[in-house]
């Protein structure tokens, strides 16, 4: 039996009890292998000394293994790595009081709208980076990174409060709030986090739609044409992609349609920004090319190989639809289903009145975008225009 104890200064529940008394090895921090009693002749291992030969020592080891953690073990914690060092023995977590919701507990706010970063043995740049930019954020911190470096990241901001929670559980706790200017200019025990705070801890962040975690947004987006599979060409160039990924907006949550969806390369941007796809296809080699493309970039995104508009009937409600083929009956379908944004791409200047007209109940606005490559001529390079491209935009009136 391998069971992680989350450790929050309080009394253990009885399993974790119960574990304890029969385990041979205990791995765990040195305060947590200090503050706990431990039965008498059992073995130790501190897991910050050698991580990786203490979890090697925990695979090893053929008796009970307690593995004693901060909090959630779960979140940001040991699992993920006990897991992979352990598998396919399964493990048994106890958890206690994450030091995150303790924080937020002890500040009197809620939290289903904040970001969760950690800096805890990690290049703190994307922290600092996310404790700037957002209004709401918890940051778990170490010598690298803690109050005094994230105070100096936001030095001179007078919209944001820190709270910092230290020794959280312990008869040592302290929560204090600073200024970030306060911050900086302070030491601060280990251990702790911060709590970054709109001032007044005002509700100025709206909100959320749902609970959502574990997913981050594309480092780029508009991806080369080469980063597809695709047939003859036929393919949403990254141009165009560009500016219909910046009308269809997806985002984490959302239900997208990529009606026509030839090679996919628009639904599987779409993905990638978190969105939930279903893409329409009637043809059997463009459907295998869309599942291809999707694996290649590592999202999900539902083939249905079949004509639209009958293909739209079973799928979910849309947020937004690309039309990338099918003309404008498929679009007044589209129309019908009342998505936030609907686009449309078409090749030729006959197209868009119908198909403008197809977008009953939506403000609409058409672009002709004509973009040009440049390719080597003698010593210089010459300009390779690509095919003219009306890109129609509706949004819900």
């Amino acid at each position: 039996m391998i069971t992680v104890v989350g450790c929050d200064g309080g009394p253990f529940p009885q399993l974790a009890v119960e574990r304890l008394r029969t385990a041979t090895l205990v791995m765990g921090g040195w305060r947590h292998l200090q503050d706990v009693a431990l039965p008498e002749g059992v073995r130790t291992i501190a897991l910050r000394d050698d991580p990786a030969a203490a979890l090697q020592a925990v695979a090893a080891e053929e008796g009970d293994v307690v593995v004693l953690a901060s909090g959630d073990p779960g979140f940001f914690g040991v699992v993920r790595a006990l897991r992979r060092a352990v598998l396919p023995r399964p493990v048994e977590v106890v958890p206690a009081l994450s030091s995150i919701s303790l924080a937020f507990a002890r500040a009197g706010v809620e939290w289903d709208d904040a970001v969760v970063v950690s800096a805890h043995g990690r290049d703190p740049r994307e922290a600092l980076a996310i404790a700037r930019s957002q209004p709401k954020v918890a940051v778990l911190t170490d010598e690298r990174c803690g109050p005094a470096q994230i105070g100096a990241a936001l030095a001179g901001r007078t919209d944001r409060v820190l709270v910092v929670a230290e020794r959280l559980g312990a008869e040592q706790e302290r929560v204090v709030e600073v200024t970030p200017d306060e911050a900086a200019a302070q030491a601060w025990s280990d251990p702790n986090l911060v709590l970054v705070l709109p001032l007044g801890r005002s509700a100025q962040v709206p909100a959320p739609r749902s609970v959502v975690a574990g997913h981050r947004s594309p480092r780029g987006w508009a991806l080369p044409v080469g980063q597809f599979a695709h047939r003859d060409s036929m393919i949403t160039k990254p141009e165009v992609r560009a500016l219909v990924l910046a009308r269809l907006g997806p985002r984490l949550g959302d239900v997208v349609w990529d009606i026509g969806a030839g090679s996919g390369s628009v639904g599987v941007e779409c993905a990638r920004f978190g969105a939930d796809v279903h893409a329409v296809e009637r043809d059997a080699a463009g459907a295998e090319l869309v599942r291809a493309n999707a694996a290649r970039h590592g999202v999900s995104v539902h083939v249905v190989r079949r004509s639209a508009p009958d293909a739209l009937r079973a799928l979910p409600d849309p947020d937004s639809v690309f039309v990338g083929g099918g003309g404008p009956a498929v679009v007044a379908a589209c129309a019908e289903r009342r998505p936030r944004q609907l686009v449309a791409a078409l090749a030729t200047v006959e197209q868009v009145g119908p198909t403008a007209a197809a977008m009953h109940g939506y403000e609409v606005d058409s672009v002709l975008l004509q973009a040009s490559g440049l390719q080597p001529l003698g010593n210089g390079s010459r300009l390779v225009p690509s095919n003219p491209v009306f890109v129609l935009s509706g949004r819900r009136a």
